[in-house]
């Protein structure tokens, strides 16, 4: 007879672990649509050319601010700051938007609430860790029904810095009550990897992520998982079937 979950003790290459740090964008969650959709509403109200998805895909990443310059940048835009930052609104209400009138298209990967649901029996702590609002990250995560997996949601606007910077690991670890070298990174980019590394933590990939247009299967982080129902597996390998 396998042993009960709870008397499991989720380990990391012989480490303790006692949470998880989830990305969101690109890794629990496929939110190209909503972002392209969002994003070409706020351009096309400035008179502005609209991108296909595929660029915008190389585009995410580091949070809403360096989106709409890299937008920008891409159209051959010079705008000045208060001409980007009134877009960088309006690319905020249409997200918001999306979400309210329950016309989003973010979709859940494969995987992820198997996952969640097993990180839960095992009974380890979960955030989110993410660049995008905190309101709006948590929002779609309720909308989606995931947040009762999730203790914490922390966003780009939560800490004064955001992801490379390890500030919003370390806010999540604290926040759940958990020392950096007691939990495990899992995201879809290389500054995912560059705060976990920052932040003292061990970093797990998924491959089919966004990574600003670069191979997600070259990051340096420690492991891949195809789907993020393998994780579990990483940390024990006697799990309770979903």
């Amino acid at each position: 007879m396998s042993a009960p979950v709870a008397a499991l003790r989720p380990q990391w290459r012989g480490r303790d672990v006692r949470a998880v740090l989830f990305d969101l964008d690109g890794t629990l969650l496929d939110t190209l649509e909503d972002i392209t959709a969002a994003l070409n509403q706020a351009l096309a109200e400035q008179q502005l050319a609209v991108l296909p998805a595929a660029r915008v895909r190389e585009l995410i990443g580091r949070g809403a601010p360096l989106l709409i310059a890299r937008a920008l940048l891409h159209l051959g835009v010079d705008m000045d700051r208060e001409a980007q930052a009134a877009l960088l609104a309006r690319f905020g209400f249409h997200c918001a938007r999306l979400q309210a009138l329950d016309r989003h298209r973010a979709r859940i990967y494969p995987g992820v609430e198997q996952c969640l649901y097993q990180l839960h029996r095992l009974g380890l702590r979960v955030a989110v860790v993410t660049n995008k609002q905190q309101r709006l990250a948590s929002d779609l995560l309720q909308r989606l029904r995931l947040s009762e997996w999730i203790q914490t949601v922390v966003g780009g606007d939560s800490c004064e810095r955001r992801k490379p910077d390890p500030q919003p690991l370390q806010f999540a670890c604290r926040v759940l009550q958990v020392e950096p070298a007691q939990a495990l990174m899992v995201g879809d980019s290389l500054h995912d990897v560059q705060a976990a590394r920052a932040a003292g933590l061990p970093v797990v990939c998924v491959p089919y992520g966004y990574n600003e247009g670069a191979d997600p299967r070259r990051l340096p982080c420690d492991a891949f998982v195809d789907t993020l129902d393998a994780l579990p597996g990483l940390l024990t390998d006697a799990v309770t079937p979903y």
